[in-house]
């Protein structure tokens, strides 16, 4: 069912306010791209952003992060997602190895306003194929940004990121159930901003908005899966991905990127906008119906959302272990097929 929310928007003082969280998140993104190198551990850098976060007094919008709507509560202060990991990968005991890339999504809440940002780095000496993709990554979130203004629509900002990536001579996968996001007194808040789209459409852009603008491309498809942690996501053909991302306020005479923030709800005037009501899926997203088995194994004894491609009218289809031939994959319990949501 669909459901309406608001889009916050903020005062000039409230964006002064939220500023502060940006430069948190910010600080603690330099801090862990410093401690980048072969034979750390991906634990030894959520330990630096738990430092950083005290040392300013500040809370983690990451920590526990799920756990009201019933997922896993995240256990980390920040997302690393290491190689073929595109987003959500769990600090732990990975060691970080020459050559890997690593995606590090980051955020800080200071008297109640969210910052949230996220980069890429290289691990030592890294191939040329992989410099290429987060260089791209990275290009395409300005490219989104340099869009943002009054009276223009999220769908321009949408279509800068998708055009600057299919830019460059080779196809990248760009994620379609990920997106950015509206940011404020909650680190997500509508309206969504989806890494593709069309010009003029979406949203209106109005002075006092905030938005994280959040590329996140492959060197492969754009099929990913949800791991059974209930967070990490992977592509399906165990391709590199880059993730990029930076929280900009929305100023009457222009707009301010800020290197570090994350979604919102509550004060202000709004705008109200549709979205669909999530749910507690353990989820698979796919771009096209040819449903490989291999990528629903990964999430097996679960229920399944399964995005059925651009234009595909919503599905829904319940067995046990059943289905349509294409969703035939052996899956145990049942299996709700339908157009998938963006957390």
């Amino acid at each position: 069912m669909f459901q309406r929310e608001r889009v916050e928007i903020k005062t000039a003082e409230q964006i002064r306010l939220m500023r502060r969280a940006g430069l948190v998140t910010a600080e603690g993104l330099r801090a862990m791209g410093a401690a980048v190198r072969p034979g750390v551990t991906t634990a030894e850098l959520d330990r630096i952003g738990r430092r950083v976060l005290a040392e300013h007094g500040a809370r983690s919008n990451f920590l526990d992060y799920g756990a009201d709507w019933g997922y896993p509560p995240y256990p980390g202060v920040v997302c690393i997602s290491v190689n073929e990991v595109v987003v959500h990968g769990i600090p732990g005991g990975r060691v970080l190895e020459e050559g890997d890339i690593v995606s590090i999504d980051f955020g800080a809440i200071v008297d109640g306003w969210h910052g949230d940002a996220a980069r890429t780095f290289p691990v030592g000496e890294v191939d040329g194929a992989s410099c290429a993709l987060s260089e791209t990554t990275r290009r395409s979130m300005w490219d989104g940004i340099a869009r943002i203004r009054v009276g223009a629509r999220v769908g321009d900002v949408s279509h800068g990121v998708e055009a600057s990536l299919h830019s460059h001579g080779r196809p990248y996968g760009i994620l379609r159930e990920y997106t950015g996001h509206g940011i404020g007194t909650a680190m997500h808040q509508p309206p969504d901003v989806p890494n593709y789209g069309r010009p003029g459409k979406g949203p209106r852009i109005v002075a006092g908005m905030c938005l994280c603008v959040e590329p996140m491309a492959t060197l492969g498809g754009e099929d990913v899966a949800e791991l059974d942690d209930g967070w990490t996501v992977v592509t399906c053909d165990s391709s590199r991905a880059a993730h990029w991302e930076n929280t900009v306020a929305v100023l009457p005479d222009g707009h301010r990127a800020r290197r570090g923030q994350g979604r919102a709800g509550g004060q202000g005037s709004a705008l109200r906008v549709p979205r669909l009501s999530p749910g507690p899926f353990r989820r698979v997203f796919l771009s096209s119906c040819a449903v490989g088995g291999g990528c629903l194994r990964l999430c097996t004894g679960g229920v399944v959302c399964v995005r059925l491609g651009a234009g595909a009218a919503s599905r829904r289809a319940e067995s046990a272990g059943g289905g349509p031939p294409e969703f035939s994959t052996g899956l145990a319990g049942i299996v709700r097929v339908r157009e998938s949501w963006a957390p």
